[in-house]
């Protein structure tokens, strides 16, 4: 189970990578890449198909960000997560956010077994302050029905 204390240190990370931006700019990795840029995080778009996402150069692997990452953020289908995260893990990236969706048991477990701190199931724009009125909104209801994290 998730638990505040992963996200609040996965919220204090400067430098994240986004994995699951698309050329589609509604695309909900998309969402996540732009307000997490606009909230002051140095971020970094992934897409092994994409040269610019969002007007910036866009990496098709961790290995490719000359810059150290904190850590990484994913919103992809669940077998496509699991290799990201291994190779943050080979990349010594220990703290992972994935987003609902794109968790496995599979996955949490490589990240346990492997000392990587993984927020699973959560959405990582109901915690990254400032959050817009309707992340806000979606946190009071996990709160009111007990699923925020403790």
């Amino acid at each position: 189970m998730t638990s505040k204390k992963l996200v609040d240190d996965f919220i204090a990370s400067k430098n994240i990578a986004v994995a699951g931006v698309s050329r589609n700019s509604k695309k909900f990795g998309n969402v996540i890449y732009r307000e997490l840029r606009k909230k002051g995080y140095n971020v970094f778009p992934l897409n092994p198909n994409g040269a610019e996402i969002e007007g910036d150069k866009c990496y098709p692997c961790l290995d490719d960000i000359s810059e150290k990452l904190d850590a990484v953020v994913i919103n992809l289908p669940p077998q496509k997560a699991l290799n990201v995260i291994k190779d943050a893990n080979a990349a010594g990236i220990k703290r992972i956010w994935l987003q609902q969706g794109s968790q496995s048991d599979e996955a949490v477990k490589f990240c346990e077994e492997n000392g990587i701190d993984c927020v699973s199931n959560e959405c990582i724009l109901m915690f990254a302050e400032p959050a817009a009125f309707i992340h806000r909104f979606h946190r009071w209801i996990w709160g009111v029905a007990g699923k925020l994290p403790q």
